[in-house]
């Protein structure tokens, strides 16, 4: 219930002292009537509880994550809230495995990227062309096929969880630029997915 205590009683944060002082200069008789309390009116905050969900596990926890109601004990594996299997095909991916998929689209990427360059490719921008590289080939193997080639040899695959379709452009280039600042890839929620798939509504699942 959203209130704001009489000043009068112990134990009242300053702060609180502060909004009730305010609610009296406005014209409330609470201080003179403790039967009445004042009901201070709460913004809705649908973005900022979206936010808290979303960059869930660094102060929070991997529980902040999750939707409003839903409890960590309740999942008696990951991605059980999500109505995927506990082991075998279509099971969420382990961290060791997502990470070995990427190295081997990377050093595949830089493998490209120094055929691109040609002659002498360290001392070329090898770098920044195999980043582009990684980027662009990411965004067209998940459009298209829904895995890089690293996810393929690993036997894993980007799926969407609000149903069996395709992830789509749109998906994979918003997947693949958040992946680019690494940062939102290592906060995870419960069931161990990045901010890029939880912003896109994906997951990296097994194939086999």
């Amino acid at each position: 219930m959203d209130l704001v205590l009489p000043a009068g009683q112990p134990f009242v944060s300053g702060m609180l002292r502060v909004a009730t002082s305010w609610a009296f200069a406005a014209g409330c008789d609470c201080a003179h009537r403790p039967e009445r309390q004042c009901e201070v009116p709460r913004a809705a905050t649908p973005i900022l509880d979206s936010m808290a969900r979303i960059t869930g596990s660094w102060l929070s926890g991997p529980s902040a994550a999750l939707p409003n109601g839903a409890a960590e004990a309740q999942q008696s594996y990951r991605g059980e809230r999500l109505g995927l299997p506990a082991d075998g095909p279509g099971a969420l991916v382990g961290t060791g495995r997502r990470l070995a998929a990427l190295m081997i689209d990377w050093v595949s990427s830089a493998g490209v990227a120094a055929l691109i360059i040609g002659d002498n490719p360290l001392e070329g921008p090898l770098s920044s062309v195999t980043l582009l590289v990684w980027f662009v080939v990411g965004i067209a193997a998940v459009t298209l096929f829904s895995f890089t080639p690293g996810q393929l040899c690993l036997g894993i695959r980007v799926a969407r969880v609000d149903g069996p379709v395709r992830v789509g452009f749109v998906r994979a280039l918003v997947r693949q630029a958040l992946l680019v600042f690494v940062v939102p890839g290592t906060i995870t929620d419960v069931d161990g997915r990045g901010m890029q798939d939880r912003a896109t509504g994906t997951a990296l699942v097994r194939t086999r």
